[in-house]
């Protein structure tokens, strides 16, 4: 296997970071200290309910920190920061829009020429495999197919930073494994790659997609432990999972989790 990649610099700083709902009744993380290296994927995994699609949407600007601290690229975080996508884990496609459509739609909303929005959205609906489906609507595709217009949409706007809702969390075993694979395929290209966080609750794809994972504690969510990962880049997963240590760091990641759980539900 290749080398792991060399740490850089953060793109995406928390810290001390609060998130409160309910005038207070409901804490979602609390004194969060995290920092995302510029151009890696972390995977963050955690008990439901630790909040991590609050963090992730914080991190958007969709949502504002109770207290503490959110940078991105050195600025705080006062609303939805420029260079920055988000994919969730629901297709969120306009029904009424056909496939080019709804993967040209952030490049329109921003003014963007044409020509431009043809080029990137045929581009990256090409690298995906949907080609050929441009004049389809949602309801004429499969969910994997959904999701893949839900990612060229991202991709288009030419984002640096990528935030990943649990995108594959709704798909069946096998479109998601070849979702994991052709995301992986499109990041390990030198000029695609960006800095991703990745929601997700399988151990398994957060071992194949990330550079590190960061494990979190159950509600009110804290970073229990980041664990960098040993496999290099471009990825095969096949030599992923061969790998001995995948097996260890899994085991490893699950024990922090069933220990992060609250005491009733672990007893449940």
């Amino acid at each position: 296997m290749n080398e792991p990649q060399q740490p850089n610099g953060p793109a995406i700083v928390c810290e001390n970071a609060s998130k409160l709902f309910l005038d207070g009744a409901v804490t979602a993380f609390h004194k969060l200290d995290l920092a995302v290296r510029a151009r890696e994927t972390l995977c963050i995994v955690g008990p439901s309910g630790c909040g991590k699609t609050t963090l992730l949407r914080c991190m958007a600007g969709l949502a504002a920190l109770s207290a503490g601290r959110l940078a991105v690229d050195g600025a705080p975080v006062h609303g939805p920061p420029a260079g920055v996508a988000m994919v969730f884990q629901h297709f969120c496609l306009l029904p009424w829009k056909t496939v080019y459509d709804n993967a040209a739609f952030g490049l329109a909303l921003a003014g963007i020429p044409a020509t431009t929005i043809r080029a990137r959205v045929s581009h990256y609906l090409d690298l995906v495999g949907l080609a050929g489906f441009e004049r389809n609507y949602p309801y004429q595709l499969s969910g994997g197919m959904q999701q893949r217009v839900g990612l060229v949409r991202a991709l288009a706007v030419n984002p640096s930073i990528l935030l990943m809702d649990e995108p594959f969390a709704s798909l069946d075993a096998q479109t998601r494994e070849i979702l994991q694979e052709e995301l992986l395929r499109i990041m390990d290209r030198a000029e695609e790659r960006k800095t991703m966080v990745f929601i997700t609750h399988s151990i398994d794809e957060a071992l194949l997609l990330g550079d590190r994972v960061a494990v979190m504690s159950a509600r009110p969510g804290r970073i229990k432990e980041i664990i960098d990962l040993p496999f290099g880049r471009p990825r095969d997963v096949e030599a992923v999972r061969a790998d001995p240590l995948y097996a260890q760091l899994r085991a490893h990641i699950w024990h922090e989790l069933k220990t992060a759980r609250p005491a009733a539900a672990a007893a449940a």
